[in-house]
């Protein structure tokens, strides 16, 4: 579930514009032991956002397992990412940022793994932007958010960070109720008050 709780804006943003969405999942989700079915549900998800499965990618590796704890080797992670910008011809990234929303380990490895990536191997013809973490009042303040993250995306006019609002919140909230092994009645509450289920800011990396 994790990447339709947080980037669904963008990703219904992008498919609105006609780009073309590759997913890359590093994990399998399966703390819990519900790996295969966490898999299925993902695909459910990204047919319901109008992204095709077979631009969608699952790793299963095992050094890359879910769970707090579980500490994501970087160079492991940007050896996968640059792979699958070569096999998809990928210009441009969308990633946590280094404190990954809800502080989750795995979340930050991620956006490390892309820095290291971006740096080490001298990717310089990728973009790459990262998602704003918020303090947790923004975090659940739902759409009266929205008017806030305008207002900061507007004073850096150097076009360097990005607000995009949810047009079709409604398809955000079929998408990650394919997540039925999740849809818990505490996760409904977090996607409806999250501001990150009706916008969301990005930053470049630079």
């Amino acid at each position: 579930m994790n990447p339709f709780k947080f980037f669904t804006p963008t990703i219904n943003f992008l498919t609105s514009k006609g780009h073309n969405i590759q997913i890359l999942c590093l994990s399998t989700g399966g703390a819990e032991g519900k790996g295969n079915i966490r898999k299925r549900e993902l695909f459910q998800a990204c047919v319901t956002l109008k992204v095709p499965m077979q631009q969608v990618k699952i790793v299963d590796h095992p050094d890359l397992q879910d769970g707090f704890g579980k500490v994501w080797n970087r160079s492991l992670l940007a050896k996968i990412i640059e792979e699958e910008i070569t096999n998809c011809s990928i210009d441009m990234i969308i990633t946590f940022d280094f404190y990954g929303v809800s502080g989750h380990c795995n979340h930050r490895d991620v956006h490390y793994g892309v820095c290291k990536l971006l740096h080490d191997t001298l990717q310089r013809d990728i973009e790459v932007w990262e998602l704003v973490s918020t303090n947790i009042l923004r975090k659940y303040s739902g759409p009266v958010d929205i008017w806030l993250s305008i207002f900061l995306a507007m004073l850096h006019s150097n076009g360097t960070m990005h607000c995009l609002v949810n047009e079709n919140s409604r398809r955000s909230f079929k998408a990650m109720a394919q997540h039925s092994s999740q849809w818990v009645w505490f996760r409904k509450l977090f996607v409806a008050l999250s501001s990150y289920t009706y916008m969301n800011t990005l930053r470049k990396v630079r």
